[in-house]
């Protein structure tokens, strides 16, 4: 949250804009917002449309903005500062990526299509299908190995998954080692 502050301190020289009649400073949480979706219609991921509609402006208070400076300036410093940290293009990337699902329906459900290519768009949208925060972890594990000496040995083996248990095992030690514990030696 401090870092938002301190790039938000550089975005503006203390200008403003009029967002739905009411002037809003431009270092606000709503100028900052109104200043990112400015950068958004300029790398065209949203429309004059949709950026009009949003914050109810008219032809009119569209052609204003087009004359303050400070909204200009914090415009551009934030543009760069977007290009610079990779969001613009993270972005773009995401808006553009919304068409890749109709491109391989439509690759898939041509009959004209190679059967390669079909079975391939069939695979990306099976794992387009299956991505996002519930997608299951393929093969990404995490295993801590202790050596208890002697012939203790206690490896805890589990899926790099955030979420629930999937089983209620308790720790596994490696077979042929001995697991109980001797007289005073906790295991």
């Amino acid at each position: 949250m401090i870092e938002d502050r301190y790039q938000r301190d550089k975005l503006s020289d203390g200008g403003s804009v009029v967002l739905r009649g009411i002037e809003i400073d431009l270092d606000s949480d709503i100028g900052v917002g109104f200043v990112d979706d400015c950068c958004r219609f300029i790398e065209n991921v949203t429309s004059e449309a949709q950026l009009k509609a949003k914050y109810k402006l008219s032809d009119a208070d569209w052609e204003r903005l087009t004359e303050n400076e400070p909204l200009q300036q914090a415009v551009e410093r934030r543009k760069e500062r977007r290009i610079r940290t990779g969001e613009a293009a993270r972005e773009k990337a995401q808006y553009l990526f919304l068409a890749a699902p109709d491109v391989l329906g439509d690759i898939l459900n041509n009959t004209m299509t190679p059967a390669r290519q079909r079975i391939e768009a069939a695979k990306e949208l099976r794992q387009v299908a299956l991505s996002g925060p519930e997608a299951p972890a393929t093969s990404e594990r995490f295993i801590i190995r202790i050596d208890l000496g002697g012939d203790k040995v206690i490896e805890i083996n589990k899926p790099l998954a955030i979420g629930p248990e999937l089983d209620n095992k308790p720790l596994a030690i490696e077979p042929g080692h001995n697991t109980e514990a001797q007289d005073d030696e906790p295991v």
